[in-house]
């Protein structure tokens, strides 16, 4: 069962996904979240950029749909039991981070920049927030960028993990 904090950190997102506000995540808040994406990065979904990002964000739509029994329509709680479950799924956690990597490192160098993140996050809430002081606490070895090491660590935090001072309870902005 979550945690009041892993609850806070999670809803957090899913109030960023859910695009029209009805409380579920559907094909087409999914599909709003890629748009806006896509308007951050600046492209549209015609360009292979477009199309990769695309592909990440309705994957995930696919991957909660099909945990939460194909009914078109998940629910917080339901995430919040998907990512119960993820502390014994550490592969399943390091794929999506993988994706989600390659969609955030828009000039394929292999690390993610601060302005890379930074668009990452403006992406998922929609509004423009101030990263740095996040994405300095997100850089653990301090070289200004954060590798794929960093990344998925902190990605399986964020999904799976319960202690709020860990570095990746941030991933998505401060909680």
């Amino acid at each position: 069962m979550a945690s009041d904090f892993q609850r806070r950190k999670i809803s957090g997102v899913f109030g960023a996904m859910d695009a029209d506000g009805d409380g579920f995540l559907t094909e087409s808040d999914f599909r709003a979240l890629t748009a806006r994406w896509l308007d951050v990065r600046g492209t549209d979904a015609g360009t292979p950029e477009g199309e990769r990002l695309a592909a990440v964000m309705m994957g995930w739509w696919d991957t909660l749909d099909d945990a939460a029994g194909h009914r078109g329509r998940v629910s917080l709680d339901e995430v919040l039991q998907v990512a119960d479950a993820l502390p014994a799924m550490p592969d399943a956690v390091t794929r999506t981070a993988a994706a989600m990597f390659e969609a955030v490192d828009e000039n394929g160098d292999g690390v993610i920049s601060a302005e890379e993140y930074h668009r990452l996050v403006t992406a998922w809430s929609g509004a423009e927030t101030p990263t740095d002081e996040v994405f300095a606490r997100l850089d653990l070895d301090g070289d200004g960028r954060l590798s794929r090491d960093e990344f998925a660590g902190h990605w399986f935090e964020f999904w799976a993990g319960d202690d709020p001072a860990a570095p990746g309870s941030w991933v998505f902005g401060r909680v």
